[in-house]
């Protein structure tokens, strides 16, 4: 279950796209009919090009700076370029004008003409990406998941629009399943993301667990550092489940894809528990075969809900 690999729209963006390789689902995998992959990967090249800017990882050069219509001395102006972005976001779904100016949202315009999709999950993710500037701790859970609102959830929207599946029902349930998968990196990545100064883990879940920050930055957890791990787990665990109706109430290829997603994150959970709850040496991750292990327990699952 790979990316497919369709024809980038410039020499800089395979980089980008290049990273979906490294998600705990497939994004765009084979099986699907080519339109719907150049369109996922389109919605994938737009979304990781945000978490990218918020996040820092740009290529080097500034190159993304200039496309956006920015200096390249900007290139490390986070906010800047979240501001840039949102402009040419906004051009790729104006009926005049000359069009976006970046490469990745020159190939997302097509997608978005074609698939009739709305401005909005484009614009919460970017909305997310200003928010990790400024917010570095979520006080309860329920502030976690209004961030995952925003960060996650659009996408699993837009892969229902770019199918033609979409209602309220199955974007009730594709939302538990984002926000789910949303914590589970969020898990993954504590130490890389204490790097960066910022903290996932709800500060009252962390009071609950008796762990402080200073816990969090040693090579090895702890026992209170694991129990709140095992802890936000299980929550991810039970959001995942609510995404079983959903993938049994769509059927072929697509009903595959979103066991994917189902089951990738279920795969990514059993990789933390397979090391002791332990993330801080580094981000667990899943194994091919453990993946394909859980894509079809999703399946057999979901038959039982189509």
């Amino acid at each position: 279950m790979t990316p497919t690999r369709q024809a980038r729209p410039a020499a800089a963006v395979p980089s980008t796209l290049d990273k979906a390789a490294d998600e705990n689902f497939p994004v765009a995998p084979f099986f699907l009919p080519r339109a719907w992959r150049d369109d996922l990967m389109a919605a994938y090249g737009y979304a990781r090009l945000v978490d990218d800017i918020g996040d820092g990882d740009l290529a080097p050069g500034g190159a993304d700076a200039r496309h956006l219509g920015l200096d390249p001395e900007q290139a490390d102006d986070r906010l800047a370029l979240l501001d840039a972005l949102e402009a040419d976001l906004r051009r790729v779904f104006a009926t005049v004008g000359d069009g976006p100016r970046h490469p990745l949202l020159r190939a997302l315009r097509p997608t978005v003409r074609r698939r009739a999709l709305t401005p909005e999950p484009f614009l919460g993710l970017i909305e997310a990406n200003r928010q990790d500037q400024k917010v570095r701790r979520y006080g309860t859970y329920a502030e976690l998941a209004a961030y995952c609102e925003l960060s996650a959830n659009p996408v699993g929207r837009m892969v229902l629009q770019i199918t033609g599946t979409a209602s309220p029902e199955r974007i009730r349930r594709s939302d538990a399943v984002c926000t789910a998968l949303q914590i589970v990196e969020h898990l993954q990545d504590v130490a890389e993301d204490l790097g960066r100064d910022r903290i996932y883990l709800p500060v009252d879940d962390m009071a609950d667990f008796h762990v402080r920050e200073s816990d969090l930055a040693v090579p090895s957890a702890g026992a209170s550092v694991r129990s709140l791990i095992a802890y936000e787990a299980e929550r991810a665990r039970e959001l995942l489940n609510e995404g079983i109706p959903l993938v049994g109430s769509v059927h072929g290829r697509l009903r595959l894809l979103l066991a994917g997603f189902v089951g990738g994150g279920n795969a990514a959970l059993a990789a933390v528990a397979a090391a002791g709850f332990d993330v801080l040496p580094g981000p667990p991750r899943p194994t091919r075969p453990g993946l394909l292990r859980e894509v079809g327990a999703v399946l057999r699952r979901a038959r039982g809900e189509g």
